[in-house]
């Protein structure tokens, strides 16, 4: 066995848990670092078998339960300053204008058009709505001539 193996088991056999195998008992014979391990583990276990847990003080127990009050009270503390008239109102006036924003802000990046009683909508970029602001900016568009000499420069550079 492998001295790694042979640690893992120290515990229990220093706490007298685990028997040793023969395995186990010819390894710790044979390797010195276990023996010595072994040997400390034994007398760890056998320091704490003599150690004994203090007696609490009488007044441990009245210390404890006002020391929870004291905890108990900080930490609903926090929540005091929402029961202060000025910043309630101002939290709901914050959240009521952020609601409207966010409502408004929603469909304002859509195109819309009515046709023939149909109402078509359509987001920026697609097909529907690139042809659906070119319909409703046409005169703006008509007249602009920068559009008229781009194209007229493609088709310079375009013929060989």
């Amino acid at each position: 066995m492998k001295c790694q193996e042979i640690r893992e088991l120290m515990p229990d056999m220093a706490a007298g848990l685990g028997a040793a195998t023969p395995e186990v008992s010819k390894h710790i014979e044979s390797c010195a670092d276990c023996a010595t391990q072994l040997t400390e583990f034994r007398q760890t276990m056998a320091l704490l078998d003599e150690w004994t847990a203090p007696e609490p003080s009488p007044y441990f127990d009245v210390q404890l339960r006002a020391r929870l009050r004291e905890e108990a009270a900080k930490s609903t503390a926090w929540w005091h300053w929402i029961r202060k008239p000025a910043l309630a109102v101002s939290l709901a006036a914050l959240m009521a204008i952020s609601i409207v924003l966010v409502r408004t802000d929603a469909g304002r990046d859509k195109q819309q058009i009515i046709v023939d009683n149909i109402e078509i909508t359509a987001e920026p970029g697609t097909a529907v709505g690139d042809l659906l602001a070119l319909d409703k900016n046409n005169e703006l568009y008509s007249d602009f001539d920068l559009l008229d000499e781009l194209q007229a420069q493609e088709d310079v550079n375009a013929t060989p």
